[in-house]
């Protein structure tokens, strides 16, 4: 490549560490720098505590070619950087806004280390006003204040950041703004130079609008349980609409993860900050809400008992399939309100293998299954799809397969002897 630059990058959680692979792979020379002493010592010999496909192997290949390092003290790694990027939490505050801290006391610290014409880059999801808030902090007016947003799908983060649809850029400082663009020069995609405040915006608004869409959708599914149609096929026409497309459109137990719950909730803080009603949102977090407890009626709806004392088995605890990560999921959500509600609740799946306190994992889909009354899929795990639903059946003390996310193959469940019922579509009943 025509120019490799030195950077550092603080924070090697899951923006940071697939920044840096990433960047080391294309050519540039990377430092990554994180607290955690034992997540430093394992990343340095090329082993990740993140699940993602792909990136264990740009981490040797970086080692390999000395490109990428790691480290706990960033003071070295950013007095000899041209960059420094900001891949650090920003957790939401009691009021939905965001939780700065992190950004805020980093900045401070590092601000008389950074060497004249440095640039500094926050690829964390921050409100609207954070670059220049971050100028304010540094105090150097010859270091330019860049934003970067991520676009970086759990369990595709590699092949996003390689493959992006686009690559947007936020800054006041046209000079700094190009420079950080040509980090980019290898990867062909459009690259949106833009003002700080729309770079800022673009992350939540496009965060918002997929969680309303998926709020949408669900309300739509439970639309077809209400007048007998199916929502498969409706989703299926929905889909040949080129103004609407197929993305988001599968039902689900609820929207959770990582991003979407703390994005839209600063989304409404940022609004109501300037005065700008935003009811959508508000909306679409009651509808979500109202998902996830539906879920729960459903099932006992579907049980005809209560769900005191009911033996439930489950499939997936992770938000979505492809990542280890269980916060805010909805399957978590489900798994303790029926605890709380007194049913016997089994869970399984592929990513967790650590303990869940007041929550039994099993290994296997077939312990999970032993003498349940119900079996219900949360997590879209392709494995599922092509379990042995028969020698399910044979475990199984009930008949109920619940599938929250329309995964599985009803007329497979319903040759094994067992009682589909999906969402947004009439239950299959077992062969007679």
């Amino acid at each position: 490549m025509e120019l490799a630059e030195r950077i550092t990058i603080i924070g090697s959680g899951y923006v940071g560490l697939t920044t840096g692979a990433c960047l080391a792979s294309l050519g540039h020379t990377v430092t990554c720098i994180d607290l955690d002493e034992s997540a430093v010592a394992a990343l340095r010999t090329g082993r990740s505590h993140l699940a993602e496909p792909g990136i264990e192997s740009l981490l040797r290949e970086g080692l390999d070619a000395n490109r990428l390092q790691f480290d706990t003290d960033a003071d070295q790694a950013v007095t000899t950087a041209s960059l420094i990027m900001l891949c650090l939490p920003t957790p939401p505050a009691r009021d939905g806004s965001v939780d700065l801290t992190a950004i805020r006391d980093t900045v401070i610290r590092i601000r008389d280390l950074l060497p004249t014409g440095a640039v500094v880059v926050t690829k964390s999801t921050t409100p609207v006003g954070t670059t220049a808030r971050i100028g304010s902090w540094l105090r150097r007016n010859d270091i330019a204040v860049v934003t970067n947003p991520e676009f970086l799908r759990e369990g595709h983060a590699v092949y996003d950041f390689l493959h992006p649809t686009r690559i947007v850029i936020g800054s006041d400082d046209h000079a700094a703004a190009k420079r950080v663009a040509a980090l980019y020069d290898a990867i062909r995609t459009e690259v949106i130079i833009t003002d700080p405040a729309t770079a800022e915006l673009v992350k939540y608004a496009a965060n918002c609008y997929l969680a309303t869409r998926l709020s949408f959708n669900n309300s739509i599914a439970e639309l077809c349980e209400a007048f007998d149609a199916d929502h498969s096929d409706l989703a299926y026409i929905l889909a040949a609409d080129p103004r609407i497309g197929g993305d988001y459109l599968k039902p689900g137990p609820g929207w959770g993860g990582p991003c979407l719950p703390k994005d839209v909730r600063a989304l409404i803080r940022q609004a109501h900050d300037v005065g700008v009603p935003f009811p959508i949102l508000n909306a679409a977090i009651i509808s979500n809400q109202h998902h996830l407890e539906r879920t729960i009626q459903r099932l006992q709806e579907e049980l005809g008992r209560e769900l005191a004392g009911t033996r439930v088995a489950l499939l997936g605890l992770t938000f979505k399939a492809g990542t280890s990560d269980l916060r805010n999921s909805p399957a978590m959500h489900v798994a303790h309100t029926l605890i709380e509600r007194g049913a016997d609740v089994t869970a399984h799946d592929p990513a967790i293998k650590d303990e869940i306190p007041m929550l039994s994992v099993v290994p296997t889909v077939h312990a999970a299954a032993a003498n349940a009354d119900a079996l219900v899929l949360l997590t879209e795990w392709p494995e599922y799809r092509w379990l042995n639903w028969t020698t399910v059946a044979t475990l199984m003390t009930g008949e109920l397969v619940f599938d929250t996310r329309n995964a599985l193959d009803p007329d497979v469940i319903a040759d094994a002897g067992l009682c589909y019922v999906g969402v947004g579509s009439r239950r299959t009943p077992m062969p007679t």
